[in-house]
């Protein structure tokens, strides 16, 4: 049975520091910022007995003559490890990237492909931080009309200071200025709304959510989530997204596994229990329980499912129970 075999348990508690949740994560995380994820086996005479998740910017990919790697370079601040990839009965280190048009041996981040949008947001979340720190506006100027000339200039950098300390930011929002009578304040204040930063940051989160397959919807920007458009959009996310990451993972891992256990395997991702493909899971059902021209061998493979035990089969021929 599928509990009982090996690569389950190994795939379950992969190390003694993280759980098979806990390495997938890592494994996810590290493929979707460097556009790379490394997984290392450890290797005994019985087979694989652990996995690691190594991260991304200590790997060095090392190729052989004919340009494609036969080992990986492991380097933390002391010292570099060699990790070859002519190990038995898997390599060492199996290398997930995503597609780069450009590179043979790394790939693509979907961080690089969003580098302007970050740059965007980041740029309007500094403005949007400096408009509250100076009470939402660029505030205005301080007039001197005395008769006597101008300040000098140790005057100038001491009512500038008092400005800054006294009126300068959320904590003095709304506290009255006295003046002295040389002195005049003419408001040249662009409200928010004039340049509106707002905007520009929320357009930016969009182009980023899309860069990693994301629909903009599920980020709960003002005007994009109605609930209907959040249900829709989150099984998009799944259909479009998760789930083929998921097989696409799945298969790499069983073509990097499957040499060290005898009987051929193959890694296939439960999603039943995910609730926002309930919908598509139920319409397929439907379309497969009305084709009348598959018989139940035919159907129950569609789905997904394993095939019927003889007695199972006999049993509701004979339209009794299995424990009958």
């Amino acid at each position: 049975p599928l509990h009982e075999h090996p690569l389950q348990h190994l795939l379950a508690c992969p190390n003694p520091r993280q759980s098979g949740p806990d390495l997938f994560e890592a494994l996810y995380v590290y493929l979707y910022t460097s556009g790379n994820a490394y997984l290392e086996a450890v290797l005994t005479p019985e087979g694989v007995k652990g996995l690691y998740a190594l991260r991304p910017d200590r790997m060095r990919v090392v190729p052989g003559e004919d340009g494609w790697p036969v080992a990986y370079e492991y380097t933390t601040s002391r010292r570099s490890v060699r990790l070859s990839q002519l190990t038995r009965p898997v390599p060492r280190v199996l290398q997930l990237k995503l597609f780069h048009p450009l590179d043979d041996h790394y790939g693509l981040s979907p961080l690089q492909a969003a580098q302007c949008a970050l740059d965007t947001h980041n740029a309007a979340v500094h403005w949007n931080k400096s408009l509250l720190d100076n009470a939402a506006r660029p505030s205005g100027a301080l007039v001197y009309s005395g008769r006597h000339g101008n300040l000098s200039r140790p005057q100038f950098e001491r009512l500038k200071e008092e400005l800054e300390v006294g009126f300068q930011g959320a904590s003095n929002a709304g506290r009255p200025m006295v003046l002295e009578g040389e002195l005049d304040w003419k408001s040249m204040a662009l409200s928010p709304r004039d340049m509106d930063f707002i905007e520009a940051k929320n357009s930016a989160a969009r182009d980023i959510a899309l860069a990693f397959g994301v629909p903009p919807m599920l980020l709960g920007l003002p005007g994009d989530n109605t609930y209907s458009n959040f249900a829709e959009a989150n099984r998009v996310f799944w259909r479009h997204t998760v789930v083929p990451l998921v097989n696409r993972v799945a298969r790499s891992l069983t073509g990097w596994l499957q040499p060290a256990y005898e009987a051929p395997l193959e890694l296939v991702p439960q999603l039943e229990g995910i609730e926002a493909l309930g919908e598509d899971r139920t319409a397929l059902w439907q379309r497969v329980g009305n084709a009348d021209f598959l018989d139940d061998a035919e159907k129950r493979t569609l789905l997904g499912l394993p095939p019927r035990t003889d007695r199972a089969t006999r049993t509701r021929e004979r339209g009794g129970n299995a424990n009958g």
